[in-house]
């Protein structure tokens, strides 16, 4: 007789996972960290609204240029891609399931205590909140056709170009208000202990709200995009791949060098189809193979980043807020991101999971997932 045990779904195991997919997530975290650490956890937020940067250095400015033409929007929305992508497969490897509606709100649900967790206590720049709440406005949508998805998205893109010119009034916080939030910043962040950071941590969330409120549109369009790449097989297909590759990528680049709200959409795409495709090949996998292990374990090298680089820039830490210039943080950053890879090759050599992941798990599915890899039994 078959135990109710074995009957109950349970995660996607290692050798069911797509790699391509893992190594391209893999690579989008290393933008969203490039990104994240120059523009984010260097100096305020804000600081990029109040005018043009200006770079004294040349390498500075020559980062700068290429952060802003070639990956700023575009890592993120290739992240959104990504967990569009991984909600459809979710959905679909659970169909059997009488209980995949229930596990995938919960899966939902969980996220989103993780997100204001790591948005409230580690650090207010947190997506995964965002994410989450996006996912439940996708996940009825998953139960239709692609049609429905195609459609959908094109709905909710065509919102989010609309608002670049025809945002609510009084959307966002007034040039004066985030001038004051900017001198606080340099003070607080740089100076504060982590009371004093946390307080003014959560006092921001007000002027960072209108920013989450205003990508929400687009989030919610990649999420379906993602899950429709899935849907129709072009994931899975090389040639098709290739076909969107190179277009996505020409279009992209000429709407203002990628920069304009269509033109990083369409790169994002083009990335990620560019990626994949190479992924495919044997010498693809042996080029980009060791962005996989990171990318299975995103979840858990995104929160430590937040934390790493919470200890390097606030006054709690290191206190090098407002301190360093853009090519020394990133190269701050670029030293972590090398450690993760390191770290999570090692790490899931060991385990199935992150510890980020596995909790995940545990608690999307109400039962203890094994966290040590299985042994390969050797013959003598």
């Amino acid at each position: 007789m078959t135990s109710n045990r074995a009957a109950l779904p349970s995660p996607t195991t290692s050798a069911e996972r797509i790699d391509a997919i893992d190594a391209l997530r893999g690579l989008a975290l290393f933008g969203v960290m490039a990104i994240n650490v120059v523009m984010e956890f260097r100096v305020s937020i804000f600081e990029q609204f109040l005018g043009p940067r200006t770079l004294a250095s040349p390498i500075n400015r020559a980062i700068d240029a290429i952060l802003s033409q070639a990956i700023e929007l575009k890592a993120f929305a290739l992240f959104s891609l990504l967990f569009g992508a991984g909600l459809a497969i979710q959905f679909d490897r659970l169909a059997t399931s009488e209980r995949r509606t229930v596990l995938l709100v919960r899966r939902l649900a969980v996220l989103l205590v993780f997100g204001v967790i790591h948005l409230c206590l580690i650090w207010n720049g947190d997506i995964l909140t965002e994410y989450a709440l996006a996912g439940f406005i996708v996940l009825p949508f998953l139960f239709g056709p692609r049609w429905l998805l195609a459609l959908a998205s094109l709905v909710f893109l065509a919102l989010y170009l609309a608002m670049q010119d025809f945002a609510p009034a009084g959307l966002f916080p007034s040039r004066a208000a985030i001038w004051r939030d900017v001198m606080d910043a340099n003070r607080i962040y740089a100076t504060g202990g982590y009371l004093d950071v946390l307080a003014f941590r959560l006092r921001e969330l007000a002027l960072i709200a209108p920013l989450h409120a205003f990508v929400f549109p687009r989030t919610i369009g990649l999420f379906l995009v993602g899950a429709l790449a899935w849907r129709s097989g072009i994931v899975q297909n090389v040639r098709g791949l290739f076909a969107i590759a190179l277009p996505a990528i020409a279009l992209g680049a000429g709407f203002f060098g990628g920069t304009e709200p269509l033109g990083t959409i369409a790169l994002a795409l083009g990335y990620g189809a560019a990626i994949l495709g190479i992924a495919r090949f044997e010498r693809g996998k042996r080029l980009l193979g060791w962005a996989a292990p990171l990318g299975r374990m995103a979840f858990t090298n995104y929160v430590a980043q937040s934390v790493i680089f919470g200890w390097i820039f606030y006054g709690y830490g290191l206190g090098l807020f407002g301190r360093l210039g853009i090519t020394e943080a990133l190269t701050i950053g670029i030293a972590v991101y090398i450690a993760q890879v390191l770290f999570s090759t090692w790490w899931l050599r060991h385990y199935r999971y992150g510890p980020l992941e596995w909790l995940w798990r545990t608690l999307m599915y109400g039962v203890r997932q094994p966290m040590v890899a299985a042994r390969v039994a050797v013959a003598e």
